[in-house]
């Protein structure tokens, strides 16, 4: 499953261009894009976000998943395969701490919707380089909320 914050809610809908040099906008514009991405069932471009290299990582549920492949046939198995149902994703709650001019950590939440139903939720982090004219994701380590 990233500047002004509070609760910062990033909707599934066509992103504004982020102001250049401003890591926390154009953090914010990617989240954005991966959003509306993953909600029209674009894997690829949502997956353009992570850097594509067999160092990227992936941490959730206990377990560590490396490289930009196997999180990518991680996602098509389990959320774009034939006949899956994939939920609405936003994000909210954005933070971003910019470490370098090439480096930052972005913290926030998911929500995956069905209609109106929350079907799953929680926080996570990012850390992110800055890659050509893109940040890219790094690590991400996503938590899921408690079941009630």
């Amino acid at each position: 499953m990233r500047g002004v914050w509070g609760v910062v809610l990033l909707a599934a809908c066509s992103a504004p261009a982020a102001q250049r040099g401003n890591p926390s906008d154009e953090i914010a514009t990617m989240l954005r894009r991966s959003a509306t991405d993953w909600n029209r069932g674009d894997l690829a471009g949502f997956m353009g976000d992570y850097a594509r290299d067999s160092l990227t990582s992936y941490v959730s549920g206990g377990h560590v998943q490396y490289g930009w492949q196997a999180l990518y046939d991680r996602y098509q198995a389990n959320y774009f395969a034939a006949g899956k149902s994939r939920d609405s994703l936003a994000f909210e709650a954005l933070r971003v701490r910019v470490l370098t001019p090439d480096f930052a950590y972005a913290t926030a939440r998911f929500r995956l919707l069905r209609g109106d139903s929350l079907v799953a939720s929680g926080p996570f982090t990012l850390v992110l380089q800055k890659q050509g004219d893109r940040w890219r994701i790094l690590h991400d380590h996503t938590s899921a909320d408690p079941k009630p």
